[in-house]
């Protein structure tokens, strides 16, 4: 069976008044539960300098815990998680729709992994990110929805002005913007001892990839890491609110397909 331990932190920043991230877990009551739903993990950003990004993210939130748990058992997670992505979004638009909110802008990231037996399902819209760590090293899962990410993609710019861009926090995706949104999905086969971190800009964009996979990477208490990686963000920038869940695999529970219906592989 699929087991994991995790940790998350959050902090405002130095700079901000309020923290507009938010984030969410959905955890299995029973190893039958495990089985048929799995685990859910979510986070998301509210848009700073417009209105209300902190109620965008929450309610983002709140939807796709809400919808994760609700969902029938053995659902398709690559279906689903989009699918409750794009409902938030619906949501995140109603809200702008209510009296005395209109004519106010919200819009919010999010990044959102669901894992079931031996994967791990990814959606995402904007620059909130997941990494995949294995062995030390740290891989971007998610392809941040920026401008300059964009343009750095297409050769406009090269590598050096991406990081140095004052577009860097333009984003060209992101829920509550658009009436209708699209989701990116990828797919991880995970294995014991993989770790996986989902995080705001204001937790990576202060330091290396290599700093995130050496933290999460270290053996002592998930909860410990999650919050040193968070104080490390504050400490070397700071500008932004800074939130992290990190994850890490303890089993899983590899499954294979016989004439179109899964099994489960034992001792392996």
């Amino acid at each position: 069976m699929l087991d994991l331990i995790f940790g998350q932190a959050s902090d405002p920043g130095r700079l901000r008044p309020i923290n507009e991230d938010a984030m969410g877990v959905f955890v299995p009551e029973s190893p039958r539960q495990a089985r048929s739903h799995g685990w859910m993990f979510v986070v998301a950003d509210g848009v700073g300098g417009l209105d209300f990004g902190d109620i965008a993210s929450a309610k983002t939130v709140k939807v796709i815990e809400n919808g994760f748990a609700q969902a029938p058992p053995a659902s398709s997670l690559i279906l689903l998680l989009p699918d409750l992505i794009r409902q938030a979004n619906a949501v995140v638009r109603d809200e702008i729709l209510k009296p005395g909110r209109r004519g106010k802008l919200m819009a919010t990231t999010v990044v959102a992994c669901a894992l079931r037996q031996d994967q791990a399902i990814i959606a995402h819209v904007g620059d909130s990110r997941c990494y995949h760590i294995r062995g030390g090293d740290a891989v971007v899962v998610t392809k941040d929805h920026t401008l300059v990410n964009e343009q750095r993609s297409l050769g406009v710019i090269t590598e050096a002005e991406q990081a140095t861009s004052e577009m860097s926090h333009i984003l060209t995706r992101s829920l509550g913007s658009e009436r209708f949104v699209q989701v990116d999905t990828a797919i991880l086969s995970i294995e014991v001892g993989d770790v996986l971190v989902l995080c705001t800009d204001g937790l990576y964009k202060g330091m290396y990839d290599d700093d995130i996979a050496r933290i999460a990477s270290q053996h002592k208490d998930i909860q410990q890491i999650a919050e040193e990686l968070v104080h490390y963000a504050v400490e070397v920038d700071g500008s932004d609110n800074a939130t992290i869940q990190v994850i890490s695999i303890l089993s899983v529970e590899t499954i294979g397909m016989y004439r179109g219906r899964p099994y489960r592989i034992v001792g392996i």
